[in-house]
């Protein structure tokens, strides 16, 4: 019976390890994905603005030299980060589909069209500024 006990308690603790190295090896660090070193800066029209936790995301048209559209992709902060930046989620910082922006951003590793939004311009003027140290705070 103590075999039993035993045995049962091993599987509910490495089930439970198992739980919770998923959540904790999903988070990702900027120095990872990002090159903190570089900075990249485009202009173009917003495609997409997606408010959600743990990231939220800018999708953004840019017509290049061919004139063929190219998608960027930006990471932003959680709500709270945007919030905190003067972004609300309820106007999504008057942010629409076809709005003039200009983005400055860490871009990413891989050399895709993407990057991680440290400053957006919008048209009418507005200046909202994101930065995060290398930790991702």
């Amino acid at each position: 019976m103590t075999l039993f006990r035993t045995g049962g308690v091993f599987v509910t603790a490495l089930l439970c390890a198992l739980a919770l190295a998923g959540p904790a090896s999903a988070h990702h660090s900027i120095q990872a994905q990002f090159d903190i070193h570089k900075t990249v800066s485009i202009s173009g029209t917003v495609s997409k603005i997606e408010f959600i936790n743990p990231h939220s995301y800018l999708t953004v048209n840019v017509k290049g030299a061919d004139g063929k559209v190219q998608k960027w992709a930006f990471e932003m902060g959680g709500v709270g980060s945007l919030r905190k930046a003067g972004m609300s989620r309820a106007d999504r910082g008057g942010l629409k589909p076809g709005d003039e922006v200009t983005v400055t951003a860490l871009p990413a590793r891989d050399d895709s069209n993407s990057g991680l939004l440290q400053e957006l311009k919008i048209g009418d003027g507005r200046v909202y500024r994101f930065s995060a140290d290398p930790n991702g705070n």
